[in-house]
């Protein structure tokens, strides 16, 4: 017996299981990473349930108390809170759905159709990427005061909808799309809109989950544009409305918190609800260069 084990090719013999290591190392690095970006939001939730009267205590709340007492004093208290919840509602919605509808449609004439000028006008919007928002809030803010729109939601749904990401976003994912499905129909007599709504609208499902989920978290947080465009407490979003909860001589941060958890809420749930469209828009490239 001794003699047959020894016989044995050492090529055929089982290799003993390797540690992997650098699988090991890869998800260390990704648990951590994830703890410390989601560390600020659980800090958010557990400040809210944990009753504070003032200022936090200098130790971090990692255990909340979970109770309802700072939500009680904020929707007691805070006379325009539902006020601020629709304001935002409003505005996100509204801006989503523009860029949706709107975005689509310019995505798809920079991607599949033909005209004078196509290329040179796509990189002059897309150049408009690179200026800084700060450059241009001047020149919105008049251009909005002499339209009166200054403390409106209009004011601030109107610059939200010159937003070009969105038509970058949906013409690199429609330029994926195979061309011979717009001839097939064509030769059948579809008109451009018809190939539009019927084949090219249906095929951009995850491209549009993704646009959508990316306009309605940044209008939903936007602050600075509000903050400048909204002057009449009944009128803000809910961003700038939790941010004149601070006091000037005493703040209730336990009011502040519990706000900013209940502003998050909305956010959580709309995308866990489109999240299997975000991922999949990612994965067949609709973000990519």
């Amino acid at each position: 017996m001794e003699h047959a084990a020894t016989s044995i090719p050492l090529s055929r013999r089982r290799a003993a299981p390797r540690i992997a290591w650098g699988k090991i190392g890869a998800m260390t690095v990704l648990i951590v990473t994830a703890v410390i970006a989601l560390f600020p939001m659980y800090w958010l939730f557990a400040n809210a349930f944990t009753p504070i009267s003032g200022t936090p205590p200098l130790t971090p709340i990692l255990v909340p108390a979970f109770k309802l007492d700072n939500f009680q004093r904020l929707l007691g208290g805070t006379k325009y809170y539902a006020n601020w919840m629709l304001n935002s509602l409003i505005v996100a919605l509204t801006v989503t759905a523009w860029h949706v509808i709107f975005d689509t449609m310019a995505g798809y004439a920079f991607a599949k159709r033909r005209f004078p000028g196509r290329n040179v006008l796509f990189w002059i919007l897309l150049s408009t990427l690179m200026i800084p928002i700060h450059v241009t809030l001047i020149p919105l803010y008049i251009i909005t005061r002499g339209i009166g729109l200054i403390d409106t939601l209009g004011g601030v749904i109107l610059p939200g909808t010159a937003v070009v990401f969105g038509i970058f976003l949906m013409r690199q994912y429609i330029q994926t799309l195979p061309s011979e499905l717009e001839e097939a129909a064509r030769v059948d007599g579809a008109g451009e809109f018809r190939i539009f709504w019927e084949i090219i609208l249906p095929l951009c499902k995850p491209a549009v989950a993704a646009l959508a989920i990316f306009t309605f978290v940044r209008f939903w947080n936007d602050f600075l544009w509000p903050l400048i465009v909204l002057n009449k407490a009944q009128n803000y979003t809910l961003t700038v409305g939790v941010a004149n909860l601070q006091g000037e001589f005493m703040t209730d941060w336990g009011v502040i918190f519990s706000g900013a958890a209940l502003a998050a809420l909305p956010m959580i749930v709309f995308f866990l609800a489109f999240q299997k469209y975000f991922l999949e828009g990612v994965r067949m490239g609709a973000i990519k260069g």
